[in-house]
């Protein structure tokens, strides 16, 4: 049976990607920090995922367990296994990095040589890359010949809304029924598996530029400026006509930028477009604007969901005037209890939002787009 390490048992690692897994017939350990979800994996070895739309349902997920990711037993885990997933955060990938690198050590001194791959399901471009990158820190000369032989790290694409849980079983866990995981080809080491609901992509970075300029660029507008006007809920604040004109609007000035870009047929994305406004629409999906607005400062950086799809589509000539929304709103997402958003509003507070939005974006005061950037900052004080 394939072993797969799941590092995140949230509720993403649960519901989606361990879900996903765990239906193809893999055993799948869930690796993390928090001693009561691994507890309970081990002592009940399965939970429900439970579908929140449309067409509602249940999946109960088997033949799981649980180690802790601090843990010496983590290394040997990483030695014998076929498959490393991720759901923890881009973040936290520098931190994972020398767990994962004490297994692969250990891996090549137990002389296993079977094809292991490593796939980071992140909301972020290149995040495999980007942990394979870390873990080299910690390897020899020999070490990294033998991942560069043994061990693949294949960037993906993943798209899934999986909204804060609320049951009585501390692992349940929710989804909406859409997903999508898409994993880069080339990169992969050994036989592909068939996983339903994975597939492999020739051309990743069109999947993940698609998700990103259009999911979760508008998922994040949406967050902060239902925020900004008391909304608790995505589905509530997407209802609110001044809040879901601006959205459908940023997503489908995106999409532009997407078919310029990729050569993307305009016919098809323009009902992706349409397919990904309405998924915000569920009303079985709880999902709270605190939780998909958290860590503003790493949605700003340049290569994310709120800039990039603004420079990109701007760079054609195309009009932009409702992605100037994002990065505005997220300026003034002021959450005490995240610490990004306090650090943020730090920093405007005592250099004034130009300064903040220049040092965490990476616009010049003098790029246009910057200035247009703050003239809706100005605005959006008047809601």
């Amino acid at each position: 049976m394939k072993q797969a390490i799941q590092i995140g048992a949230g509720n993403i690692g649960r519901g989606f990607i361990g879900a996903l897994l765990s239906q193809a017939g893999w055993h799948v350990t869930f690796a993390d920090v928090v001693e009561p979800i691994i507890e309970a994996l081990n002592r009940d070895h399965g939970y429900t995922v439970h579908i929140l739309d449309r067409e509602p349902g249940e999946i109960a997920i088997s033949n799981v367990d649980g180690v802790l990711s601090n843990a010496p037993e983590f290394a040997q885990k990483v030695a014998q296994c076929d498959l490393i997933t991720t759901a923890v955060g881009p973040n936290v990938l520098p931190i994972i990095a020398g767990a994962i690198a004490t297994g692969i050590q250990a891996r090549k001194a137990a002389g296993n040589t079977a094809p292991m791959n490593v796939v980071c399901c992140e909301n972020g471009l290149r995040t495999t890359t980007r942990l394979k990158n870390e873990v080299l820190k910690h390897l020899s000369g020999e070490e990294t010949a033998f991942l560069d032989e043994h061990i693949g790290f294949a960037d993906c694409a993943v798209d899934r809304i999986c909204p804060k849980p609320g049951f009585d079983n501390i692992l349940d866990a929710a989804v909406e029924r859409y997903c999508e995981w898409d994993v880069e080809a080339s990169a992969w080491k050994g036989e592909k598996p068939d996983i339903d609901g994975l597939t492999f992509a020739d051309n990743l970075m069109a999947y993940l530029e698609r998700k990103l300029f259009t999911l979760n660029s508008g998922h994040a507008i949406c967050a902060y400026l239902g925020y900004m006007k008391g909304f608790k809920t995505i589905k509530d604040s997407i209802a609110d006509p001044a809040v879901g004109n601006i959205v459908h609007a940023a997503i489908s000035e995106s999409g532009e930028g997407l078919i310029r870009e990729f050569g993307f047929d305009p016919d098809v994305h323009h009902a992706y477009v349409e397919k990904i406004f309405a998924r915000y629409q569920n009303p079985f999906l709880e999902d709270e604007v605190l939780r998909v607005g958290r860590e503003p400062i790493r949605k700003l950086e340049s290569g994310d969901r709120l800039i990039k799809p603004l420079v990109t589509t701007a760079s054609y000539g195309l009009p932009v005037d409702h992605l100037l929304f994002g990065a505005a709103a997220a300026l003034r997402f002021d959450c005490p209890d995240d610490p990004q958003s306090a650090e943020l509003q730090k920093k405007i507070r005592a250099e004034g939002p130009a300064a903040a939005l220049a040092s965490y974006t990476g616009l010049k005061p003098e790029d246009p787009l910057a200035g247009r950037i703050l003239d809706v900052y100005r605005a959006l004080a008047l809601l």
